[in-house]
């Protein structure tokens, strides 16, 4: 259950928001500012690299690590492969977990790693193995880490995590919270820039900030449902199970996000897939026990203490300008055909990576408000 009434409601809203995450949210074009200063002070904007890695391999834990992984991949795919290692162990805990280099890496790969705990002796002890490999190694670690002492200057080069402008949030969330991932994010981007993967100038960081401070802006707390598409698009999701369906390259690892986002902090189920794959994949969804009419019990039974069934909608992710080829229309049509709602998104003109700022940044205030006004957020 959403309680819609909270989200009109700024002080109550704060006061719910135990963990800061609209804080987070707000802040996230700080934290791009404060992590490219931090990339320049490390040296990474002077670096003259001798050519482009032939693989990056990216490494880390929680849920911002998984998303920089996917949206490198994402933004450099094209021109060098993107390889995510994923961590083993018997525990998501920071002990338990370990990680492994492919037995085909070397001197020509690029690993970047990516942590907003710091304290995994597995991530360290991949970074010695990577320098064994003669493996060039890139890390964002918090300052004061362990895995930075254990890389810094040794194994390779550690940029320090740009923290919260006013102090961190629970540590318990930080990992999904907003700001980590662009704190992890813009000295990667920066390095990437450097070698050739991905045009990320310090102008374009620049330009990145300044969409996440604009966005944050129309998605505040102090703005009005009707008007903030962060409120709306959560208002509409109450009590629906999102099918998240993406349109363009980077608009595939903001609905990936979305729907680990949801889980995360609100404890609600999503599926994301990406068009126009989306439409066979979720098609049945739309017609079978979450089509909008289904009941699959007594229409006379007493419902008064039953809590409403989960009903399909769908969320439509585009990071490219409506016309030419697109699938977006065969998707309207099949979730109109099956009397299922859509919430669309879609982005204001920019770069890429300006896109895809504001889709990240609209999708993780839409998350927060959904944990912020349900009845039972964790």
């Amino acid at each position: 259950m959403l309680d819609e009434s909270l989200l009109d409601a700024p002080e109550a809203l704060a006061r719910a928001d135990r963990r800061g995450l609209l804080r987070g949210a707000a802040e996230a074009g700080a934290r791009v500012r404060t992590a490219a200063r931090h990339a320049a002070e490390a040296g990474i904007t002077e670096l003259t690299p001798e050519g482009r890695p032939r693989a990056v391999l990216v490494a880390g834990s929680g849920t911002a690590a998984f998303g920089v992984a996917d949206l490198i991949a994402a933004l450099a795919g094209a021109s060098a492969p993107v390889t995510r290692i994923p961590p083993s162990g018997v525990a998501p805990a920071a002990g338990a977990m370990r990680w492994t280099l492919p037995g085909w890496a070397g001197s020509v790969d690029l690993l970047l790693i990516a942590t907003a705990d710091g304290t995994e002796p597995g991530l360290a002890l991949l970074a010695e193995q990577a320098y064994r490999r003669g493996c060039t190694v890139v890390a964002v670690a918090p300052h004061g880490s362990p895995l930075r002492e254990a890389v810094d200057g040794v194994h390779g080069l550690v940029v320090p995590m740009a923290s919260a402008p006013h102090g961190e949030y629970d540590a318990e969330t930080s990992a999904a919270g907003p700001g980590t991932l662009w704190a992890l994010f813009t000295p990667l981007l920066a390095l990437l820039d450097r070698v050739g993967l991905v045009t990320a100038t310090p102008e374009a960081l620049q330009s990145v900030a300044d969409r996440l401070d604009r966005t944050a802006e129309r998605c505040g707390p102090a703005i009005a449902t009707y008007s903030n598409p962060a409120k709306t698009l959560a208002a509409e999701l109450a009590d629906s199970l999102p099918l998240i369906w993406t349109e363009g390259d980077a608009a595939g690892p903001v609905g990936r996000r979305f729907a680990t986002v949801l889980a995360e902090l609100s404890g609600r189920p999503a599926i994301s897939a990406e068009l126009p794959e989306a439409l066979p994949a979720h098609g049945a969804l739309l017609a079978g026990a979450f089509a909008a009419g289904a009941d699959p019990d007594d229409f006379f039974r007493d419902r008064v203490d039953e809590t409403e069934p989960l009903h399909a909608r769908v969320v439509l992710l585009r990071d490219r300008p409506t016309g030419g080829l697109s699938a977006a229309p065969a998707a309207r049509e099949l979730a109109l055909g099956h009397d299922t709602a859509i919430s669309e998104l879609e982005p204001e003109e920019g770069t890429a990576l300006e896109a895809l700022a504001e889709l990240l940044a609209v999708t993780d205030f839409a998350a927060v408000y959904l944990s912020l006004a349900s009845a039972t957020h964790p």
